[in-house]
């Protein structure tokens, strides 16, 4: 049997919303025979102090261009966030696929997302794990 590709992606997440991010980490590093590396920082690891907004954009930039994806949790909050647009822009800059993950009974979806993503998925490991096969360079 062939090994397995590891699938190097970034969660971009508020950290208000930690749970959701939690979840989705953990919903893709224990999918069946699949392997993800997650490249974003969470809550419980932050960029050390002191933290600018140059500083932040660098860790960003930094933890997008070594990924094979992007995938946005698709809360209505991501429509008020600039930081998400921060993001979607580097993906672009370094022409990563974005992928909108909706979350369990999530009914609208930011616009700012869908205009975005190569793909939109519900909150399923399978779908996800397929969308990102399908997208991830």
């Amino acid at each position: 049997m062939p090994a397995l590709k590891t699938y190097v992606g970034f969660i971009s997440h508020a950290w208000a919303h930690h749970n959701e991010y939690q979840k989705l980490d953990e919903m893709l590093k224990n999918a069946s025979n699949f392997l993800f590396k997650n490249s974003s920082v969470p809550r419980t690891d932050p960029i050390p102090a002191p933290i600018t907004t140059a500083k932040l954009i660098d860790a960003l930039d930094e933890q997008i261009r070594i990924t094979n994806v992007v995938l946005i949790l698709s809360g209505m909050y991501a429509a008020h966030s600039g930081w998400i647009e921060k993001e979607i822009a580097i993906a672009a800059k370094y022409r990563k696929p974005i992928i909108g993950v909706v979350p369990r009974g999530q009914e609208r979806i930011p616009l700012v997302v869908q205009s975005a993503a190569k793909e939109m998925v519900r909150w399923n490991t399978d779908s996800i794990v397929s969308a990102i096969r399908m997208h991830a360079t």
